[in-house]
């Protein structure tokens, strides 16, 4: 039996639909599905993991003795060497309050005196997915041949590395290969798995020094950051290798703009012509600096009827068809769509596995010899909105592609695969697709040409300058029309012709600060100054957004963030500096060269991160008040109106609900609650009762103003009568049911009036108006209501429990399962005589 391992189940099932003759049966071994499948008489199965089988944490303890030294000591007891420097105090402590043992020290408590030894603590992989690590082993027993399909990068490799690991402690003579493909598609595949090589260690090993490099500094830190602070707003205090510098870019630019003092200047503008061909000019001048100098200008101009066309400059300029797509550059340009990177590689990652893209973690920039052009435009042709500019593309002979700069072996650029049907994939998913196609015939295609009119008109004597634009050769921008400004046409003129003048305004306008980081442009930063890598700038960024360390987009600072940035900034600078990651990050590359080891790379890590921590122990009480200060001014709502103190977000210590709270507690025990949702605090008060106001945006809803205080006319909702209740009525009683607002909860809900004794009572969505239909749910003989939102009204059975609704869901489940099937892209037939090329495995030297 073959055995091949996919990074997921998906691939798992579309590489065994690639490859099979006929139709896989899918089973399970255990509670994992496989797929089964023969090619020419061999048994074949294909089993998806769920990413990392494994995980790197730290071992429970490390203990001492004299004869042995230190030693880690694993989950299941056993005991391994550990390379603790000398430097480090040994056993016996003076105490033995945690961290400390008799014999050693806890690496589980977050205590800060346990931080140095955490820097240097052995590390073990742990099973994450017992149940597939079950069942591969299961397969792996049994199977004469394993071939690893994982994605083809550092973390696809160290994945079937851990994968193999498991397998070899059950199978230890069967082969090993290693199938690389940069396409789900069925030529792609075939030829992955005729042309199998050997799993590369070096660059699982790239990986796994990735993964030990960030637990370390991502544990030390982000305990250090909460030690200091643990309480109220956003309670842990996250850190890391790479996300604390791209944090300290963000902080940086805030400051560049908070220090920006801006100067005030003037712009003179003046109409010129008659409708409908008049247009608008600007004074040569640009900005006046002085307003009396402005006002001269006015002055001159005030009595003008005329003004006379001086000259009339016409250039042309040629803009060069975009390169290739690259990880980078696809966030960059999807951001600017309204594509969040973190949205934009789900998205890019669901494209892939259904066959749409190429593999979408990329560095390349230029597409390879290997990749058909042509045959990629022949596909494209069958998306009816492509199809006039592919035959066209086509009609013009070979091919010719825009190259990058960044040339690289493993993936080709990002590139479409597939057609894909607009009416058959999600708005979201066509929006990507659609750019990625778009710019990979943009690549194929020729420059635009854009002729630039300079008009200069003088009004007694001082000139005023106009510009227009117009695409007089489309080339490329035919079909890839992103960031493409409209045509300014301007009216026929000519030299020492004579125009009307309409007058001219002066305003007064002030310089702008630096601009924020877009998303997009931060994922620019960060790849020119090596912070992350492809497959991790997106999740870095998304992370300072899920510690509350910056908010909106373009992206701003919390003070929060402000704070963690500055205090780690002063005592420990090298943290926030993107050097120091950066040459980390080379580091790992040598390592996947072969010109490092692992060892090497990590050891230098934890030097590196023990001299951080030299540097923040003796300052924690001054990062204890800078993190204190900033979490206050965050959760700020307004004044307590009882003791006139503040009103914080705050978190509940045993259920980590958010809810407002007075900054005075316990001796003030005003508190209030909070709907669902992010919640931000606004300045504006009420406007009925003066108390303060928060915007609440909940799970794909429009953001709400609401007012804090739940007994504010606002909030109040009268109760509705919405039926009889069914319980009551088995019961030969006559009980309404009436739909009602909880104010200390907030919660809406449906109760009998009888609750006491039948407890019959159902939950409400939150929002939307309510109204009562007088109709019964005929599965249940629950009330059902109707309920208006932004998005209409839907009618609803208020039971949870209804048997309708799991009807209901088994439905949708079907057709979403018929959905993705019409969606996927089918191969083409090859013709009757032809017979499917057999996947006979061969070692290849790269």
């Amino acid at each position: 039996m073959k055995l091949v391992v996919t990074e997921k189940n998906i691939a798992a099932q579309k590489i065994a639909d690639l490859l099979s003759v006929g139709k896989p049966k899918a089973d399970k071994v255990y509670n994992t599905p496989v797929y089964r499948f023969q090619v020419d008489g061999d048994e074949w199965v294909t089993i998806g993991l769920r990413g990392h089988i494994l995980e790197p944490d730290f071992m429970p303890s490390i203990v001492y003795k004299k004869s042995s030294g230190w030693q880690g000591v694993t989950a299941e007891g056993e005991v391994v060497p550990a390379h603790i420097p000398d430097f480090l105090p040994k056993p016996p402590f003076k105490t033995k309050r945690k961290p400390f043992k008799e014999d050693g020290v806890e690496m589980g408590a977050w205590k800060m005196d346990a931080l140095p030894y955490l820097a240097y603590a052995p590390i073990e992989k742990k099973p994450k997915e017992k149940d597939i690590i079950r069942s591969l082993k299961n397969l792996a027993k049994k199977s004469d041949e394993i071939i690893i399909a994982t994605d083809f990068d550092r973390e696809g490799e160290l994945i079937g590395s851990d994968a193999l690991s498991c397998m070899k402690e059950v199978n230890d003579t069967a082969p090993v290969f290693r199938a690389r493909y940069s396409a789900i598609t069925k030529d792609e595949i075939q030829h992955a798995f005729s042309h199998l090589v050997e799993l590369d260690n070096d660059l699982a090993q790239a990986g796994e020094s990735r993964q030990d490099i960030d637990l370390i500094w991502g544990a030390v830190l982000t305990r250090y950051l909460t030690i200091v602070k643990f309480a109220g707003y956003g309670n842990v205090r996250s850190s890391g290798r790479v996300q604390t510098p791209t944090l300290a870019l963000i902080v940086a630019r805030e400051r560049e703009r908070m220090a920006f003092v801006p100067e005030d200047y003037w712009v003179i503008k003046a109409r010129f012509g008659k409708e409908p061909e008049d247009f608008e000019a600007t004074h040569a001048m640009a900005r006046f600096k002085a307003e009396a100098q402005a006002n001269a200008v006015m002055g001159h101009v005030e009595d003008a009827s005329k003004g006379v066309i001086s000259s009339i400059e016409k250039r042309k300029r040629t803009v060069a068809a975009p390169v290739p797509f690259n990880t980078t550059s696809l966030m960059a340009a999807a951001a600017s769509e309204g594509l969040s990177p973190a949205r934009t590689m789900r998205i890019a990652e669901s494209l892939y596995m259904d066959g749409y893209i190429s593999y979408p973690r990329v560095d390349n920039t230029v597409y390879p010899e290997s990749l058909d052009l042509e045959g990629t435009v022949r596909k494209l042709s069958d998306v009816a909105v492509y199809r006039p500019y592919c035959q066209e593309l086509l009609s013009k002979g070979a091919l010719v592609a825009t190259r990058g700069k960044k040339e690289t072996t493993d993936h080709p650029p990002i590139h479409p695969t597939a057609a894909a049907d607009p009416d058959k994939l999600g708005a979201p998913e066509w929006k990507l697709y659609n750019l990625i196609a778009r710019r990979f015939l943009a690549t194929l295609s020729e420059s635009a040409v854009v002729e630039g009119t300079k008009v200069t008109i003088d009004v007694a004597s001082e000139p005023f300058v106009t510009r227009g634009d117009v695409l007089v050769k489309p080339g490329f921008r035919a079909i890839y029309p992103y960031g493409l400004k409209k045509d300014e046409q301007l009216p026929s003129l000519e030299e020492g012709q004579s125009v009307d003048f309409q007058g001219a305004t002066c305003t007064k306008k002030q310089t702008e600060p630096p601009a924020r980081y877009s998303q997009g442009k931060l994922i620019q930063e960060m790849e020119k100054l090596g912070l992350g890598t492809k497959a991790t700038r997106h999740a870095i960024i998304e992370r300072l957004y899920t510690v509350k360390y910056v908010q909106n987009d373009p992206i701003e600072p919390s003070q929060l963030g402000i704070a963690v940035c500055d205090a780690l900034g002063k005592f420990a600078p090298q943290i926030t500096s993107p050097d120091m990651t950066a040459t980390l990050e080379e580091d790992m590359n040598k390592i996947a060269a072969g010109e490092k080891s692992r060892k090497d790379v990590v050891d230098l890590s934890r030097d590196i991160l023990h001299d951080v921590l030299d540097e923040l122990l003796p300052h924690q009480e001054e990062v204890k008040d800078a993190l204190a200060d900033a979490v206050a001014a965050d959760a700020y709502v307004g004044p307590c109106p009882k003791c006139g103190k503040d009103l914080q977000l705050r978190a509940s210590s045993k259920t980590r609900s958010m809810f407002i709270g007075c900054a005075g507690w316990p001796d003030c025990d005003v508190t209030y609650p909070l709907p669902k949702g992010k919640v931000e605090a606004l300045e504006e008060k009420c406007p009925t009762c003066g108390m303060p106001q928060i915007k609440v945006t909940a799970f794909r809803s429009k953001p709400r103003t609401l007012c804090i205080d739940p007994n504010c006319p606002t909030n109040q909702e009268p109760d509705v009568v919405v039926g009889k209740c069914p319980t009551c009525a088995e019961k030969g009683l006559d009980k309404k049911l009436i739909a009602s607002k909880n104010p200390r909860t907030l919660k809406r809900f449906i109760r009998c009036e009888n609750y006491e004794e039948c407890e019959t009572s159902y939950p409400l969505p939150q929002y939307g108006e309510l109204t009562a239909t007088e109709e019964t749910c005929e599965h249940c003989g629950a009330p059902m209501v109707i309920v208006k939102t932004a998005r209409g009204p839907w009618k609803l059975c208020p039971n949870f429990n209804c048997p309708g609704k799991e009807k209901e869901a088994e439905e949708k489940e079907a057709k979403a399962a018929q959905k993705k099937v019409a969606a996927k892209p089918t191969a083409k037939k090859a013709p009757a005589k032809k017979t499917a090329k057999k996947p006979s495995p061969k070692k290849e030297k790269e």
